[in-house]
């Protein structure tokens, strides 16, 4: 049996970049499904592992984690030596991992809160017989527009987004951005090359294919 636990739902974007930086890590670990519609996260049981109730929670041995950002970045140094090196090429370099947690800062509050509605909207809702509020659409397209435009200014310069290796920054939007691209929304990243080319790389990834399937 697998040291790492990981209790999540295959549908939330959180407990996908748990998984696709495990995957990216070349480790090992045991999936334990928590049932959101049966509102299994809710449950004394779940809440023992994360009081807020939100998916995943995580476990290696005797380290209890949530917050899939924080899950991520104790595996990412936990695990430096195996795998994919997502941290940046020289981590000891303060000044380069600080232009990584700009990074990770962006995309948890300016990035994912704008792309999460969209997914909401133009995904969920559909799988629920619901309609999408098509004003809710254009308002949370326009701000993600403005920050892609800011994306594109960045990716003039350096291959990804922290530079030019792949580290936990771009990472942590192929979950969201698998949804995206599933949508109309897609159109503002095909729109920006800079920004195209990098969803491609990003996503072309072998631990990106096992989430994406």
């Amino acid at each position: 049996m697998a040291a790492i636990k990981v209790f999540g739902n295959p549908a939330s974007a959180p407990t996908m970049r748990v998984i696709l930086t495990l995957h990216e890590k070349n480790l090992d670990f045991e999936f334990v499904h928590v049932d959101l519609q049966a509102g299994e996260h809710k449950k004394e049981a779940f809440l023992a592992r994360n009081p807020f109730g939100q998916v995943p929670a995580f476990e290696d041995g005797d380290v209890k984690l949530f917050e899939s950002r924080a899950i991520t970045q104790y595996i990412a140094h936990r695990y430096e030596g195996q795998g994919t090196n997502l941290l940046p090429a020289d981590s000891k370099n303060i000044a380069h991992y600080a232009t990584m947690a700009i990074g990770m800062q962006v995309e948890a509050h300016q990035f994912e809160p704008v792309a999460v509605k969209l997914v909401s909207e133009q995904v969920f809702k559909l799988k629920k017989g619901l309609t999408t509020d098509q004003a809710v659409v254009a308002e949370e397209e326009a701000k993600l527009a403005k920050v892609l435009d800011v994306y594109e200014a960045r990716l003039k310069d350096f291959k990804y987004l922290a530079g030019d290796t792949f580290t936990l920054t771009d990472l942590h939007h192929i979950p969201t951005i698998k949804y995206l691209l599933g949508t109309p929304t897609k159109k503002l990243f095909t729109d920006r090359p800079r920004v195209n080319e990098w969803v491609a790389e990003i996503t072309k990834r072998p631990a990106s294919q096992k989430i994406l399937q």
